[in-house]
């Protein structure tokens, strides 16, 4: 690896000087992804701005029915942490299938939605579930926040502080797991409130994260599993790789879908 400068901040707003004043700086806190391409070559930043220390980011809270989680809560803590399982277990089940124990104990619910990878799994929970993405600079819904592959609409100088999670405890994550990184290869997360039913897709498309808006409008007019078995999703704009082409992963798709629906109706 070659050289680089660490600076380990005390502060949010001293992250964001950092970061403001050097464009070849990058945020780390848990590292999963950043530390494996830098090892790689495929990253070479300048400085590396240490924000995991920082305890106005570490929480998990429960406020007017939603669930408050700081950018640099690991997956673990996400996965224990009782107000989750209490309130929205579905997220709970979600965080405890991310990677292997190391990637759990190390990686950051911020980290993993700032880098959006399109095999990652809180992309689809963030989605599914109408989350709000905090910044040091806004708040931006879900929908607006993930753009395209490893791409969110985060400016240069703008770091995720917290995550915020309307509790709908009828909300179900379904995925189809890669045998060997634990990265979906299909995930299907979906949520039925009093005003809405979201579908949210990770692993498949090409342009990352997606709502599956016709499954939505299926189930919005008939809440049966006979309708996610009746609706198919597109092999058009679906990843096709070494691990599995597009028709394949369309497939798993529509069967995660039929899996969440049918475990949400078994258990309401």
């Amino acid at each position: 690896m070659y050289q680089f400068s660490y600076l380990k901040a005390q502060s949010i707003s001293e992250a964001v000087t950092a970061l403001s004043s050097n464009p070849e700086s990058k945020i780390i806190a848990g590292g999963m992804t950043l530390i494996p391409t830098m090892k790689q070559r495929l990253a070479s930043p300048e400085q590396l701005i240490d924000i995991r220390h920082l305890e106005e980011l570490k929480h998990i809270k429960i406020e007017s029915n939603n669930i408050l989680i700081g950018s640099i809560s690991s997956h673990f803590e996400v996965s224990t942490s009782d107000i989750v399982n209490e309130h929205m277990p579905s997220l709970a089940k979600l965080a405890e299938g991310i990677g292997d124990p190391h990637v759990r104990y190390m990686g950051t619910i911020g980290g993993a939605i700032s880098n959006n990878d399109p095999t990652a799994d809180y992309p689809a929970a963030c989605l599914g579930l109408g989350a709000t993405i905090s910044t040091s600079k806004r708040e931006v819904k879900a929908e607006d926040f993930f753009l395209n592959l490893f791409e969110t609409s985060l400016e240069e100088d703008e770091i995720v502080t917290q995550i915020s999670f309307p509790v709908i405890k009828n909300s179900c994550y379904m995925k189809f797991p890669n045998p060997a990184s634990r990265y979906a290869m299909a995930g299907v997360f979906v949520s039925k409130s009093d005003t809405e039913i979201r579908v949210a897709v990770t692993g498949a498309g090409e342009a990352g994260v997606f709502r599956w808006k016709e499954m939505e409008d299926a189930l919005s007019k008939d809440w049966s599993v006979t309708t996610a078995e009746s609706v198919k999703l597109s092999s058009e704009g679906v990843m096709s790789d070494i691990h599995g082409n597009s028709d394949y992963r369309a497939n798993l798709v529509n069967v995660m879908a039929i899996r969440a629906v049918e475990k949400l109706i078994n258990e309401h």
